[in-house]
């Protein structure tokens, strides 16, 4: 099997204790639960295997190897391989689909044929009038390929079930279709379906007699092309699903200058290791994760973030790969490349979510496991009922084939991949990462939601929000020199001073001998004066003390938690410049759309109580914890669990991760780090706080999604059996009602793709 071939080369490199590996060969749900029961009989091996993905996660000990889960797989009678390793750029291949030829023609070209052979064969067979002379033989020759070739997936599956002693939904399939063709064979070979000018009136009800005389031609012809059709519909919805993650890994850089024996070499991307050191220009993507080795610059984060104002990096700062670098030269050490980087692990996460299985798809599965058999058994026992009450041949058989095929639990085993998959990936387009299908089933129980303050309800970013002036002094002078001479510095603060000034006061000056005062702040020669901006020890270095009055507001502002800056020349302190963290724009929203979704907010930071009651009053939030040390964060999370509270944690990440795990949902923003990720259930890639929102309502939406599929289709089969089992449904209709059940749920799945952010209104 060229699964095992595929595999071992890299079996060495899996990571021990857990490893995905890619399943082919299934065509059901079934054959993932068998898969599944094999996997997990091995000692020290729990396995999760996903029809919808064809991915099965896999935890096992030290004495299991890559190696041997794979021979597990296939002595199972499936193929299974290592995923290759997540690479970036445009030849990025998450989930294993690559951007090579459509995966699904195949599977559509099959469908096509066998769609356009059935429907004459259908009509003959439902419209006496269309029955001419011999058309018995016509629909002999158009069905034919339908059933050899058309159904070749179905019968390869049965077969190697067979061998395997198991059944699955394909060995239904199989059966009924066979059984239906081969009786229209005896009965036009050896009965009297075969004379001239017979006809075959379509009936919904079985009608008693010899059946010698009946053909089922439009049974195993249209029974195998709606299967067909309903697998082309949940395979296209699988690879749209997939588009999501790929448009994220397109994100990256293709190639990158690599510094090499001392010069620049430009390679692709996927070239690059640990411990190369590359350059990147102005306008350029950063290639992959590192550490700044020199120069300085602002990189854009809002590819990964969503935030739109740069982050100012230097030497020993660290960089995201597929951020863009929006200010000078830098040289930078690759410190992850490929799987590990923050970009492909963004994908990975989504990924897994749709790999992994929440408590009530498990249920499916078991019913899946066990209902093939009993259908079998109750097929056997539906013919064996009406030949003992004489019936006829043609009444059982009919009733017989229509519980084969009505039985067919396709609908069951995609109610909640499906949603799990347009779901997932919807959120991953609107920036919303979720990591677990149980994430769903949290986001039902929330009732109180815990915001961290820094970057997650205010900006995290500096602003100028006062200005204070010596006495005579003129406010828009003082804003042109300081923002002139912080215009030259590479500082946030520096650069929030210079905007304000720059939107107050109009164009600044140009700065002349401009000096960086390490620690303290700056200095420059501006139209003539020379201008000190920072710390009050640089102006006392230059005999400026402030006056009183400065003193006075500078001590308030620091109260507050915010950074007041003195600005002084001519040998006097001239005024102090207030920088501070404001609220987002979209906090205030965001806090009442918590409350539209039944959740009660609370504000958690460590800042002084007076800033906290300030921002919440701003957005609205009643509650506030302050003054709460980063380590004590978890601690006061748990004491609102212990007060009975279902609680969500939405935090940057960087002080917050314990909080994070210990809430019952974590919501990550996307400015945090590594550790937010892995410590959230959801990761928010944008900075906005109404993503929050959004993300619940999406997890609520799709865990409504899947409880009405899986309703549907326990309703269906639970309903269908017995009308089947009664002689009530010809075989065809009960055929065509199980492949619309099956494109019902996948539709229903699909309508998750229309989901949309909150109207801001």
């Amino acid at each position: 099997m060229s699964g095992t071939d595929q595999a071992h080369p890299q079996a060495a490199q899996a990571p021990a204790g857990r490893v995905e590996l890619a399943i082919t060969g299934m065509t059901c749900a079934s054959c993932a639960n068998r898969i599944e029961r094999k996997l997990n009989k091995m000692d020290g091996v729990t396995a999760t295997v996903n029809y919808a993905t064809e991915k099965a996660q896999v935890e096992y000990t030290d004495g299991v190897s890559a190696e041997d889960l794979v021979a597990q797989v296939e002595k199972a009678g499936y193929g299974a391989a290592l995923p290759a390793p997540v690479s970036r750029g445009a030849d990025a291949d998450p989930g294993g689909e690559a951007h090579r030829d459509d995966p699904v023609a195949p599977l559509r070209d099959r469908t096509v044929i066998s769609l356009v052979l059935s429907v004459p064969v259908i009509a003959m067979a439902m419209v006496p009038a269309l029955q001419f002379t011999y058309w018995q033989w016509l629909s002999l020759t158009l069905a034919a390929p339908v059933l050899v070739w058309g159904a070749l997936p179905f019968h390869t599956a049965a077969w190697k079930n067979l061998k395997q002693g198991t059944a699955t939904m394909d060995t239904l399939v199989s059966m009924g279709t066979l059984a239906a063709f081969l009786w229209s064979l005896y009965a036009l070979f050896f009965g009297t379906a075969g004379t001239p000018g017979m006809v075959h009136p379509f009936e919904l009800t079985v009608a008693r007699g010899e059946g010698a005389g009946n053909i089922y031609l439009e049974v195993a012809a249209g029974v195998t092309s709606f299967i067909l059709l309903g697998r082309y519909f949940e395979a296209r919805s699988k690879r749209r699903a997939g588009a999501a993650l790929r448009a994220l890994m397109e994100m990256g850089a293709k190639d990158v200058a690599v510094l090499r024996g001392g010069a620049e070499v430009r390679v692709p991307v996927e070239e690059l290791a640990v411990g190369d050191v590359f350059i990147v220009r102005p306008g350029e993507k950063i290639a992959t994760d590192g550490v700044v080795e020199e120069g300085t610059s602002a990189v854009d984060m809002s590819m990964l973030t969503g935030e739109s104002v740069p982050v100012e990096v230097a030497p020993g700062a660290q960089v995201a790969g597929a951020t863009v670098n929006s200010g000078g030269r830098i040289t930078v050490r690759a410190a992850r490349v490929g799987s590990d980087t923050q970009l492909a692990q963004m994908a990975r996460m989504v990924e897994e979510a749709q790999n992994g299985k929440a408590r009530i798809q498990r249920l499916a599965d078991r019913v899946s496991g066990v209902f093939v058999p009993i259908v079998i058994l109750l097929a056997i026992g539906t013919l064996a009922f009406w030949l003992i009450t004489g019936a006829g041949a043609t009444a059982a058989f009919t009733a017989a084939v229509a519980v084969l095929i009505i039985a067919c639990p396709c609908a069951l085993g995609l109610a909640t991949p499906t949603a799990l998959m347009v779901g997932t990936g919807r959120g991953a387009q609107m920036g919303i990462l979720i990591k677990g299908p149980e994430v769903l089933e949290s986001t039902r129980r929330i009732d109180t939601v815990v915001l961290d303050k820094t970057g997650t309800v205010t900006t995290g970013t500096m602003v100028l929000s006062e200005v204070h002036t010596a006495g005579g002094q003129d406010e828009r002078e003082l804003l042109r020199l300081a923002g002139a001479l912080e215009d030259a510095s590479e500082h946030p603060i520096a650069r929030a001073i210079a905007k304000g000034a720059a939107q107050r006061a109009g164009d600044l000056p140009t700065v002349e001998d401009f000096a960086n005062q390490e620690g303290l702040g700056v200095q420059g020669v501006v139209e003539g004066h020379l201008v000190l901006v920072g710390r009050t020890a640089l102006l006392q270095e230059w005999s400026q003390a402030l006056p009183e009055g400065l003193r006075r507001a500078k001590e308030e502002a620091e109260a507050k938690g915010r950074t007041a800056v003195a600005v002084g020349w001519d040998g006097a302190a001239r005024g102090v410049l207030v920088v501070s963290d404001t609220v987002k724009p979209t906090s205030a929203e965001a806090v009442r759309r918590f409350r539209d979704l039944g959740l009660a907010p609370v504000l958690l930071t460590g800042d002084t109580t007076a800033v906290a009651e300030s921002v919440a009053a701003e957005v609205g939030i009643d509650r506030v914890i302050a003054e709460v040390l980063p380590q004590d964060k978890v601690a006061k999370v748990r004491e609102l669990q212990e007060e009975g509270r279902a609680v969500a944690m939405v935090g940057d990440g960087v002080n917050d991760a314990a909080a994070l795990a210990q809430a019952d949902l974590g919501l990550a923003m996307g400015t945090g780090t590594d550790v937010a990720i892995e410590a959230g259930d959801l990761t928010l890639v944008r900075g906005d706080l109404r993503a929050a929102a959004d993300a619940i309502r999406l997890s609520r939406r799709t865990l409504r999604t899947i409880k009405g599929n899986l309703f549907w289709a326990f309703a269906y089969n639970t309903a269908a059996l017995p009308l089947a089992a009664a002689g009530l449904l010809n075989p065809m209709i009960a055929g065509a009602a199980m492949a619309f059940s099956s494109v019902f749920v996948v539709g229903n799945s699909l309508r998750l793709r229309r989901f949309r952010a909150a109207d801001p209104s």
